[in-house]
């Protein structure tokens, strides 16, 4: 089967080498020709474990290639993947414009029957609007449009795609929902469940998933916050809360609010949305106010530590991306605290094994980029993990602290045992402990 996947970001790459590696013809567009000529030398314009020998396998079996030739890839091609970026706009909704730019483009283009599938997040109603759309420009086109949200992990994406928890298809077409199993087949011999509904309900899914991890996330965030006030040990709490099969250990990890392309963005969706239709959605709401302020709580603590003032002090800070694993720093928790220190009056300097040009990006020359951890801890006044790359897990602190101007540890993933470090002769600041 021929397919088209428009867009070439996180989604985009990870979907058309998946549906590649199922054996379909697949074609990567995208209007950014500098990334088009980084993935034809071979090269990712994102760092996804696992993704780049994917991607090679593929192409070199030439089930996968890349173009810039949109309307060729439109008229050549059976499905249409979207898989463009949808961010927050100004008022927390979804900002549609490249979906409907390319469904513009689609309708322009199409020649014969289509199954137009959309990959990126949407709020529920956008099928319905590009079937208008659509409807409106090319008025004897045949096609359907099938929602089929995506569930991926960003440092995990690779074998969530290939082995996921759940495919939902979205449709009320019988014919799309045949062609959309045949795509989908190898996932059959490993018992994955498949969700057939109709276009709304699978883009409530989604919605719905994401919303629901980031309220786990926030309320542990809570329990932190208040464990640190009665003396509590969030670890020991989360943990025997995770062994209650209704709630389940997973999201239950306290640390400096969630970030990345997804959770925060797709909570304000949800909370745009409901808003929008005449109700308030307060769970929600308080959702995204707690990520906020955990944020910020970690701004307060490092200032603590260094004694209340951080103008002068030099910060060195461990991990940019949002999580580890990735290059991604969009709403990094990291960047915030970041931003923060400097508006404060503190240098900074930091290390990320992955992310450094993502984060030059943001701060150009406002902060120093070290070559490692150790490099973060030279003359600091305090050092600050901010995100749990596995390298930072076993660090030698006896020559952290020897580098070390104060010996104070904010670790806001919570990586460190707090007796060991106070027997290190370390100062530690942890989230619930």
């Amino acid at each position: 089967m021929r397919i088209c996947v428009i867009g070439t970001g996180y989604v985009g790459l990870v979907t058309g080498c998946g549906l590649a590696e199922f054996g379909m013809k697949v074609t990567c567009v995208d209007k950014v020709v500098e990334k088009i000529d980084m993935l034809q030398r071979g090269e990712l314009p994102i760092y996804e474990p696992g993704l780049k020998d994917l991607m090679e396998k593929n192409v070199t079996s030439g089930r996968l290639k890349f173009s810039t030739n949109i309307p060729e890839a439109i008229r050549n091609n059976l499905v249409l993947f979207l898989a463009v970026g949808t961010p927050s706009d100004e008022d927390g909704g979804a900002d549609l414009r490249h979906l409907f730019t390319a469904v513009e483009e689609i309708a322009e283009n199409i020649n014969d029957y289509k199954v137009i599938a959309i990959k990126s997040t949407v709020p529920v109603g956008t099928a319905k609007q590009v079937i208008q759309r659509i409807s409106k420009r090319a008025p004897d086109a045949t096609f359907d449009v099938v929602s089929n949200p995506e569930f991926l992990r960003e440092g995990s994406a690779v074998e969530d795609f290939l082995h996921p928890n759940r495919v939902v298809i979205g449709t009320n077409s019988k014919q799309a929902t045949a062609i959309m199993k045949d795509i989908y087949s190898p996932l059959y011999l490993i018992e994955t469940p498949f969700v057939i509904t109709n276009n709304e309900t699978a883009e409530m899914i989604k919605y719905a998933s994401n919303t629901f991890l980031a309220a786990k996330i926030s309320y542990i965030n809570e329990v932190a916050n208040i464990c640190e006030l009665v003396g509590a040990d969030v670890h020991v709490v989360a943990r025997a809360m995770g062994l209650d099969g209704r709630i389940s250990r997973k999201f239950l990890h306290p640390g400096p609010g969630f970030g990345g392309s997804c959770f925060p963005k797709d909570t304000r969706a949800l909370y745009h949305l409901a808003k929008k239709k005449g109700y308030d959605p307060v769970m929600i709401s308080s959702v995204i106010h707690v990520n906020e302020r955990q944020k910020r709580r970690m701004v307060e603590k490092i200032k603590r530590r260094v004694g209340g003032d951080l103008n002068g002090k030099l910060i060195g800070v461990l991990g940019v991306s949002f999580k580890p694993n990735t290059d991604d720093i969009r709403e990094s928790p990291a960047i915030f605290v970041m931003k923060k220190l400097l508006e404060a009056g503190a240098s900074v300097q930091a290390f990320d094994p992955a992310a450094m040009k993502e984060a030059r990006k943001v701060f150009h020359e406002a902060i120093s980029y070290v070559e490692d951890a150790y490099e973060a801890a030279n003359g600091a006044d305090a050092l600050v993990l901010m995100t749990e790359w596995n390298q930072f897990r076993g660090l030698d602190l006896q020559e952290l602290k020897t580098r070390m101007r104060s010996p104070i540890f904010v670790d806001t993933r919570n990586v460190y045992d707090p007796q060991k470090m106070e027997q290190a002769g370390f100062i530690y600041e942890g989230v619930g402990r």
